[in-house]
């Protein structure tokens, strides 16, 4: 199994992370290319998957970018942690739901080495963190798969503006909130961008 690992230190334009995206997938396709996992931040942008609703832009004064990827409407900005993929569903027995537990694994398990806690919800997709009772989405996931191919990626809050979600209802879900990892903990989150790949790779080999 090869797969490239790509670090990005400096902001990634959206559009030009998915004109990337989508060329290497042709290259995947004619095996020509090794699948990819691409960690990155965003400068603030709101994206807008397949199944978004108008109604879920609260502040009409946003710019929004419609995208392919599953999912409703979500936010980007630094102190968000995105990572990218394409990943060779036909290697992995073409099952997508088992794809997708391997991501809610993945970013479980690397919020639970800082000691907390937080869990995957069948009817709500993203990863949540219970917080007094109040349930708030940690990290949102929103994957496309094209001839069994799977790309796009996920996005783990961690020290990143809450107040951007004011404007939008987040992945289309209203009776949700949404946090970070540093108001949830206030500690050093410096190692989670290696964590994260680590414990990608060794459930993408599960």
């Amino acid at each position: 199994m090869n797969i490239e690992v790509k670090k990005s230190k400096k902001p990634i334009k959206y559009e030009e992370a998915i004109n990337f995206m989508e060329s290497k997938i042709h290259k995947i396709n004619e095996n020509t290319a090794n699948e990819l996992i691409w960690t990155l931040e965003h400068n603030e942008i709101f994206t807008a998957g397949t199944s978004f609703k108008e109604n879920e832009i609260l502040d009409k004064s946003i710019k929004i970018i419609r995208t392919n990827r599953g999912g409703k409407i979500t936010y980007h900005g630094p102190g968000q942690l995105i990572c990218y993929f394409i990943i060779d569903l036909k290697k992995r027995g073409k099952d997508i739901r088992k794809f997708i537990s391997i991501i809610e694994k993945t970013i479980i398990d690397t919020i639970k080495f800082f000691k907390i806690e937080t869990f995957a919800d069948k009817k709500n997709i993203g990863i949540w963190y219970d917080d007094n009772k109040e349930i708030k989405k940690v990290a949102a996931i929103g994957v496309r798969v094209s001839k069994w191919i799977a790309y796009h990626g996920f996005s783990i809050n961690i020290n990143n503006k809450l107040d951007k979600y004011d404007a939008i209802i987040p992945c289309g879900i209203s009776n949700r909130g949404v946090t970070n990892l540093k108001t949830i903990v206030d500690q050093n989150y410096d190692e989670l961008e290696n964590k994260l790949i680590e414990n990608f790779l060794i459930n993408l080999k599960s």
